[in-house]
């Protein structure tokens, strides 16, 4: 069953807030498969006055961040469940990462996460973050739930 989520429901299935929340609005989820999420990349972002303030470029690390948030989102939805106190969703791994271009002010960030596998408690994912239907970066990413 594919279906989108805005902000309210994606703050209730993501511990993240201000300023490391990095996913505006769900597209399209379909639990046990993939998530076509997106973020709206805007010059008022905490990071631009620092990287670079000549040439506002989004850290590609927070690129890849964003793809693990919607690979959580779509974790939790594929377990019918939402984060809690009692647990964290740990991003374990990225391999084979790679970015094609910057990401800047105006730009719309389509981050679409695919499960690889869920074994033992290890989530793998294949994700790809494009703008205006390019690819801007890809990795392989790797996500458990785990008890505090």
């Amino acid at each position: 069953m594919s279906s989108q989520m805005d902000i309210h429901e994606i703050l209730e299935h993501l511990p993240h807030r201000y300023p490391f929340l990095l996913i505006d609005r769900v597209l399209e989820v379909v639990p046990e498969k993939n998530i076509v999420a997106l973020k709206n990349v805007t010059i008022n972002e905490p990071f631009f006055p620092g990287h670079y303030p000549h040439h506002p470029v989004m850290p590609g690390v927070l690129i890849i961040e964003a793809m693990a948030q919607a690979a959580a989102i779509l974790s939790f939805k594929t377990m019918g469940t939402k984060p809690t106190n009692d647990s964290v969703y740990y991003f374990v791994g990225i391999d084979e990462a790679r970015f094609k271009r910057p990401v800047g002010p105006g730009d719309q960030v389509i981050f679409k996460v695919a499960i690889e596998s869920s074994r033992r408690g290890i989530w793998k994912y294949v994700a790809t973050a494009e703008v205006d239907g390019k690819v801007v970066a890809e990795a392989k990413l790797m996500a458990t739930l785990r008890d505090k």
